[in-house]
């Protein structure tokens, strides 16, 4: 999977179940995801709101993602 911008973080997860759990290390602010509120945000949420949210970078939320997705095969 090629993750851009417009990912959806739904689709990446249903690809990555496992993801989840390590995007923690990506920002602590991902904690989110496993609330209430951040499992109705999963289902819209693409990486470039991700990024507007947290702070962080999109390039560099992909970048880590990325990182993740290939030290896990």
């Amino acid at each position: 999977m090629i993750i851009t911008k417009d990912t959806k973080l739904a689709d990446l997860l249903q690809t990555y179940p496992w993801l989840k759990e390590e995007m923690t290390k990506v920002s602590d602010k991902f904690k989110m995801l496993n609330t209430p509120v951040g499992k109705i945000m999963l289902k819209k949420a693409t990486i470039a709101e991700m990024s507007k949210r947290s702070g962080i970078e999109t390039d560099q939320i992909i970048s880590k993602l990325t990182e993740m997705i290939e030290k896990h095969r």
